[in-house]
């Protein structure tokens, strides 16, 4: 794996997710900017509250995924027929050692009905894959329903829950390259746990 190639451009038949730009700040603070969004995340963060710091911090992820290894970064996802960014996704190493890596997204609250989650986690996913990486987790804050869900929906196991990751008390998911295989026929993938 090689350093400062993460986030690259990955498609799906409706999304494109690519890196941040700092022109991305207006759309990206309707996300961020969002108090039901923002408190969802893990690692907790605070409502980002102006265009100015939206792109401080647009400026210090650019910066940070110039120095992760592939597949490690964040992306913007961005409806590819009107090029309007929907959401950001994520795939970053978990504290406190970095040997996991957590997928996660985060949409306009208007697309959690459009099923950008399913396809960006899935691009991501392989992309992951591609990169023989074993395993992805995602920790998911036990009142946000709608990712339980979408998780689930993806193949990804239920396989406990911990305070490890941010110290905050979390839902912890993991998703195997062959849990991840749509032609698998269902009896080789393994059950979801409710």
């Amino acid at each position: 794996m090689i350093a400062g190639t993460a986030a690259r451009t990955l498609s799906t038949d409706r999304l494109t997710l690519r890196p941040w730009q700092v022109e991305d700040a207006p759309a990206a603070l309707k996300i961020y900017g969002n108090p039901d969004v923002a408190h969802r995340l893990s690692p907790a963060m605070d409502r980002v509250d102006s265009l100015a710091t939206m792109r401080i911090l647009l400026q210090q992820w650019i910066a940070e995924d110039a120095r992760l290894t592939a597949p490690a970064g964040r992306w913007a996802i961005e409806h590819t027929g009107d090029r309007r960014v929907v959401g950001g996704a994520i795939l970053l190493p978990l504290p406190p050692g970095g040997e996991d890596l957590e997928i996660g997204w985060h949409l306009i609250p208007s697309g959690l009905g459009d099923q950008y989650a399913r396809e960006a986690m899935f691009a991501l996913a392989s992309w992951a894959f591609s990169h023989e990486v074993d395993e992805l987790f995602a920790v998911v804050r036990p009142e946000n329903k709608n990712t339980a869900a979408t998780v689930r929906e993806n193949g990804m196991q239920w396989v406990g829950e911990t305070t490890k990751y941010f110290g905050l008390d979390l839902q912890v998911f993991r998703l195997r390259q062959a849990d991840l295989d749509r032609s698998a026929p269902t009896g080789h993938r393994p059950p979801n746990h409710e």
